[in-house]
């Protein structure tokens, strides 16, 4: 029998008292957060009419989800990261600006401390030899248009296996293979070589995967390719591109798949190119270039503070 409480004075009244709402001390902004979270979840209890049993099991779900350190990895897979996305792009429309490159995702994956390099470098390491040799090259526009010397281009991507360093459960991958902070030259140009990377899916039997299993959900990603770009006097951009021909390309269960960010992969294997960026054997090359934002009122209005990894 479903029955209907959470109106009542006494079940509104013990929500404030719950959330802190009744007391002097604490943070308001905290109360006033938990505060919605906790009237939302009595309410989908109330009108889902949710069991006792399954409120335990969603407990023992987030301790499982904790351990495992995947609560980054399902944010994605849920939405929520393109969803704060989609807040962004709102936000830029209605204060007349427009994203040159489009933003998207950060994922999880990230490592702080990337090695610095001017202009060209090599981001792996040559010991995954399953991998075609990547080139990829563009020029970091700002927003009036020309292109920005000294922009920083963070890079990161996984190898063959789907796996990045810092985070590969294999142990093969040295600190900061496939990872770098690239400083463009006087004309605004960043190049690297490196390898294609393959996509990634969720640890199979890992708490993320569990619940897509119960949504009727893979937990793949297509092969893609991370960035953080920022220059005086620029938002920092935050966005990734996906390597087309990718069988998931439009079908990322982290929604990060957007228009302008799926760069067509062009495959030489003529001498001349390959003597040209002084390889011995056929390459892929990508070409993307990247357009900053403009500062509001003098600051990032959208720089986004999260716990990351730092080496």
């Amino acid at each position: 029998m479903t029955v209907q409480i959470f109106k009542t004075n006494e079940v509104q009244d013990f929500l404030k008292l719950a959330s802190g709402l009744t007391q002097k001390g604490g943070n308001p902004r905290t109360k006033t957060i938990i505060h919605r979270i906790l009237s939302d979840l009595f309410k989908a209890i109330e009108d889902l009419d949710i069991t006792s049993d399954e409120y335990w099991a969603g407990v023992a779900y987030l301790n499982q989800l904790g351990a495992q350190s995947e609560a980054g990895l399902l944010s994605p897979g849920l939405g929520l990261d393109r969803y704060f996305d989609m807040r962004m792009d709102a936000e830029d429309a209605a204060l007349g600006l427009t994203n040159g490159t489009p933003r998207a995702i950060e994922g999880p994956l990230y490592v702080a401390g990337a090695p610095v390099v001017h202009g060209f470098t090599r981001l792996d390491d040559g010991s995954d030899t399953a991998g075609k040799t990547l080139i990829m090259h563009g020029t970091v526009f700002g927003a009036d248009g020309k292109p920005v010397s000294n922009a920083s281009v963070e890079v990161w991507h996984a190898n063959t296996k789907g796996f990045y360093s810092h985070f590969d459960p294999t142990g093969e991958q040295k600190a900061f293979n496939m990872r770098r902070t690239i400083m463009t030259d006087a004309q605004g140009r960043y190049k690297f070589q490196s390898i294609l990377p393959m996509g990634y899916g969720c640890p199979p039997d890992g708490p993320t995967q569990a619940l897509l299993n119960q949504l009727g959900r893979h937990g793949n990603r297509p092969a893609h390719i991370h960035f953080f770009v920022t220059a005086d006097g620029h938002r920092k951009l935050t966005t990734q591109i996906n390597i087309d021909g990718d069988p998931l390309v439009n079908d990322d269960f982290a929604y990060a798949t957007r228009d302008g960010l799926v760069p067509p992969v062009v495959e030489h294997t003529d001498e001349a190119s390959i003597k040209e960026h002084g390889l011995s054997g056929p390459f892929c090359e990508i070409k993307f270039d990247m357009t900053l934002s403009p500062l509001v009122n003098g600051s990032d209005n959208q720089i986004v503070e999260r716990p990351r990894l730092a080496a």
